[in-house]
Formats: C-alpha cells, structure tokens, sequence
C-alpha cells in the first residue's frame, strides 16, 4: 500500500509548530512558567470554544471526573516541562519527554490492563539506555532540570491513559478545552505571585503560543486520521533534530557526541516499540 505523503507532510508541520512553541518558551525563560501556561491555554482557547459553539457541543462533557483530572495532569506535566526548559539545552528537555510512551505503557498495565511484551520492555531499556548516557556525559547538565522533564514526561504519559479511558464518550475538541480551561484558571492563579510584566516584543510571542500548540496538535491528528500509526507516528520524532538546530542556532547551544548518542538510542527505543506494536495488531487482524 502506498504511503500518503499529504500525512507526512502533515506530521511534519505539526512538528515544525511544536519546535517553534518550544522556541518561544525558551526564549521567553524571563516569564514565569506559570504565565508561559496561561497564554498557551488562552491562545488556544479562542480556537476551542468558537468550534465548541459551531459543532453544538455539550463543554462540560460527559466523563467529568476524567476530563478534569486529564486537565490537572496535563496541567501539571505542561507547567513542569516549561519549567525544566528553562533549566536545559532544547534538544535534551524535548528528548526526555519523549519518554511518555514508555510511562503510558507502564500506567496502562495498573489502569487498563493491557499488557507489555517482552521485547518491548527490552525498547525501554534501550531508551532509559539514553537518557543515562545522556546524563552521565553531561556534568553540566542540570540534576533538578531531568528530574522535572522525566516526571513531566511521566505526567504525559499518564494523559495518554486518561485520554484512553475516556474513549469516544467526549468530542477531541472537549477534551482539550477542558485542559485548557484549567490551564487558564490554575495558570492565573499562580501567575499571581510570580507575574512578570512582558515587554511589547513578548507580546506577540505570548500570544502564539496557543497558535503553535493548537496547530501543532491538529495536523499531528490529521495525520493520524489518514495513515496508519506505524508510518506517522515515528515521523514525529524529528521534532528532536528540529529543536536541537534551534538550540544550536539561536541560543548558542551545544552537544556533546555522546550525547547525541543518547539522543538516538532514546528515539530508537521508541519507534522500535511503535513498529513492534504495529505489528502485533497487523498479526491479530490476519488471524480474525
């Protein structure tokens, strides 16, 4: 079957807006985390409630209790991701969240009884692999930066699960209003102590924050909806090189090469886990 390149290109620009949030956010490292939060959720919440209103849909949802604790969790792993940004070179911070999948995976074994093969727990200690090689190179590198990305990164995950629990009791657009409503309230509320006035350049960036994630998140899905995951989803990985020649260009970052060797053992895990599942669903379809 041949691949739908109008999916690749849409997994590329999503990635491509997600490295510019990531840009904003670290160029922005004189705002607070938790305002950097409020203006990614109010960018994106004058895209959510417009097609909330259009589509006629019920805003509080259906799973309440599941909708606001994927709002607190998202909540939590976004304000601690930003803050470890603040903390460590672009390409390493995007990298270490990444590890989300493997978080999901180990959550949905307590919350939704699905099970982890052997070989992919052996994708795992390849990625883990990476991350103590990444850390281990890098004396500079900052101990309370990893530890609040890989908890991030954890949080992540936790989403995933959340989100999968959920199912289609609620519209997409639902659940992430709900995130970004609580983003907004919890947001303010903490901006509250830690409030720095922006000047007029930090404005605009501010304000596009919610833009990149929003579109960041749409043509991810888009591509999703349109090629099968085993294609896609590995593509999105290229956020990590992206952010890297980020780092590299405009914050005068560097790499050492064995971290960088850290960098690919960690995304080999996992595309190696995202093709090894894909597979096995390949093979269940065949036997049925």
């Amino acid at each position: 079957m041949a691949i739908k390149w109008k999916a690749v290109r849409y997994m590329v620009v999503g990635m491509l807006a997600f490295a510019c949030l990531n840009f904003i956010v670290k160029y922005l490292e004189h705002i607070s985390a938790f305002q950097l939060v409020f203006f990614r959720a109010v960018g994106t919440l004058f895209i959510t409630l417009p097609i909330i209103y259009t589509k006629k849909l019920n805003p509080l949802g259906n799973r309440k209790f599941l909708l606001l604790a994927r709002g607190l969790v998202g909540f939590t792993s976004l304000l601690l991701y930003f803050l470890a940004l603040k903390m460590m070179p672009l390409g390493t911070c995007v990298t270490l969240r990444y590890l989300a999948p493997i978080f999901a995976a180990i959550f949905a074994l307590w919350l939704l009884d699905e099970m982890v093969k052997l070989p992919q727990w052996l994708f795992f200690i390849i990625s883990f692999s990476g991350v103590f090689l990444i850390k281990g190179f890098d004396p500079d590198l900052s101990i309370l930066g990893t530890v609040l990305v890989i908890i991030s990164g954890a949080l992540s995950g936790l989403v995933m699960v959340i989100i999968r629990k959920i199912g289609y009791d609620d519209h997409p657009i639902v659940i992430v209003n709900y995130f970004m409503v609580v983003g907004v309230v919890l947001g303010i509320i903490g901006s509250l102590k830690y409030w720095t006035t922006p000047t007029l350049w930090d404005w605009p960036l501010l304000l596009l924050l919610g833009f990149f994630g929003f579109i960041g998140q749409y043509y991810m899905t888009k591509a999703v909806q349109l090629e099968t995951t085993d294609v896609v989803a590995p593509i999105k990985y290229i956020e990590v090189p992206f952010t890297i020649l980020i780092g590299i260009s405009f914050f005068g970052e560097s790499y050492g090469w064995l971290s960088l060797v850290g960098f690919v053992l960690i995304v080999a895990g996992l595309v190696a886990n995202i093709l090894y599942k894909e597979r096995l669903k390949t093979k269940l379809r065949i036997s049925e």
